[in-house]
């Protein structure tokens, strides 16, 4: 069965950093583009971060801008998103999901196919 996993969200303190991965099971990654989601309490979940299949071409929320980084390893079935100078604000459970084309500017959750359970972030001092 096709399936996404996240890991490495955790307690952070403001400023500080994380580093989410997201493990492909069952599929390759190759094909797909990949994006980061994510869902604070009360709120509606947003798109964060996409990237291409081939790692070519890149997007990001304007919340995050210069802050997160999107990047993939094809050979680890693995794509990676770099969390830096955090914020309280950015506390959520952060999904990602695989589309199978790479989606210009908003990211819309009905584009992405398989998801992953998700990851809880916690930027708090």
């Amino acid at each position: 069965q096709s399936h996404l996993v996240e890991s490495g969200g955790g307690l952070v303190q403001p400023g500080g950093s994380l580093r989410l991965s997201c493990l492909a099971s069952g599929f390759t990654l190759d094909y797909y583009a990949i994006g980061w989601f994510r869902q604070a309490p009360g709120k509606e979940r947003e798109g964060v971060s996409c990237i291409s299949s081939s790692g070519g071409s890149t997007n990001y929320a304007d919340s995050v801008k210069g802050r997160f980084t999107i990047s993939r390893d094809n050979a680890k079935n693995t794509v990676y998103l770099q969390m830096s100078s955090l914020k309280p604000e950015d506390t959520a459970v952060y999904y990602c999901a695989a589309a199978d084309f790479f989606p210009r500017g908003t990211l819309r959750e009905r584009d992405f196919a398989f998801w992953g359970q998700g990851t809880q972030v916690t930027v708090s001092s």
